[in-house]
């Protein structure tokens, strides 16, 4: 077993901002799921719980509009 399922095609998620994989959707134990990489663990994941994918959405965009409202590009 794979331990992690993929996200189907029909579902809008972003591409991981670092390596540009599609997500996946992962056991982390009792507590619940994360969408994370499935190359790397050390890029971003959600916190452990219900599956978040507007929070994944958030942090890999590749705009960062935390300068006063102003969008720039976000190299990590």
């Amino acid at each position: 077993m794979r331990g992690y399922v993929n996200i189907p095609g029909s579902i809008y998620c972003r591409s991981c901002r670092i390596c540009g994989a599609r997500p996946v959707i992962a056991l982390a134990g009792d507590v619940g799921y994360v969408i994370k990489c499935p190359n790397n663990d050390n890029h971003y994941q959600t916190k452990p719980g219900a599956i978040d994918i507007n929070d994944w959405n958030a942090h890999n965009s590749v705009y960062d509009c935390n300068m006063n409202g102003k969008a720039a590009l976000a190299f990590h």
